[in-house]
């Protein structure tokens, strides 16, 4: 894989799918249907997803591309391929909460190597570069050209006093109950994969998830924490969290700097 040209066909692919989806956000008014699975999708999902998918499938027709709009990709079989989710948080797009991103990954025999996760309402843009380590720039963003970049970073936590970052539209008591094992400073919450992304630029040291989660809704933001020196395991045994498994549903995972003594379940 050249990985300049990947990081540059994502990170355009990105940024052009956000403007199709503020541009969906701006309206007045847009419409709401529910999938299979219940879950929302609007017409930004639609648009970001028909521009990414042109975009990978331009520069790499060789690589699989799964996505969550296309329920054909679905059934693809293979070790090494893209997975997107074009809108992640569209319950947060839907009330205007401005918590929603672009996310793009590849993967590579399990792991996502690369990604990028991109926040159009927030102004944020994390991304691996092509040497793998993971950055933010800084906005505005030209398509064309690479803005400032600042090299990110997990923290180096204090144990006794956690920073710890949880879902907005997916809290229980089970995860609240799983916090507690912890001694907490703190804690925020955040849609979408920010999540991850916030623990990449150490502002959480941990962020657990006792939900169904889709590997498209994790992926790119697993990559970005994984550049940033962070780590995403499976709740159950703390092994790492992989990708490509039948169905790509997840299990509960933790995501977390590594200095974080992890509890068990």
């Amino acid at each position: 894989m050249d990985y300049e040209l990947l990081t540059s066909v994502m990170r355009r692919a990105a940024l052009e799918a956000g403007d199709a989806i503020m541009q969906v956000y701006a309206a007045a008014d847009f419409d709401v249907r529910a999938k299979s699975d219940d879950s929302p999708v609007t017409a930004a999902d639609l648009a970001a997803d028909a521009v990414i998918s042109a975009a990978l499938r331009a520069a790499f027709p060789d690589v699989a591309l799964v996505t969550e709009e296309q329920a054909a990709s679905h059934m693809v079989q293979a070790t090494t391929f893209f997975i997107v989710d074009p809108l992640d948080g569209t319950k947060e797009f839907v009330q205007r909460r401005g918590d929603f991103t672009v996310n793009i990954a590849y993967v590579v025999d399990g792991m996502p190597m690369r990604g990028i996760v991109y926040a159009p309402a927030r102004d944020r843009l994390f991304y691996t570069d092509a040497t793998g380590q993971s950055v933010e720039e800084t906005a505005p963003f030209a398509k064309d050209a690479v803005g400032n970049l600042r090299a990110i970073l997990v923290s180096e936590p204090d144990n006794a006093a956690l920073m710890v970052v949880a879902s907005k539209s997916h809290r229980d008591q089970a995860t609240d109950d799983y916090i507690a094992k912890y001694r907490v400073r703190d804690m925020t919450s955040a849609g979408s994969s920010l999540k991850f992304c916030l623990v990449a630029t150490g502002e959480a040291d941990l962020y657990p998830r006792l939900g169904r989660t889709m590997e498209w809704d994790t992926a790119a933001g697993h990559a970005v924490l994984a550049g940033a020196g962070g780590l995403v395991v499976r709740f159950d045994d703390h092994q790492p969290l992989t990708y490509g498994k039948p169905g790509f549903d997840n299990p509960f995972f933790i995501a977390a700097a590594p200095g974080v003594v992890l509890e068990s379940a």
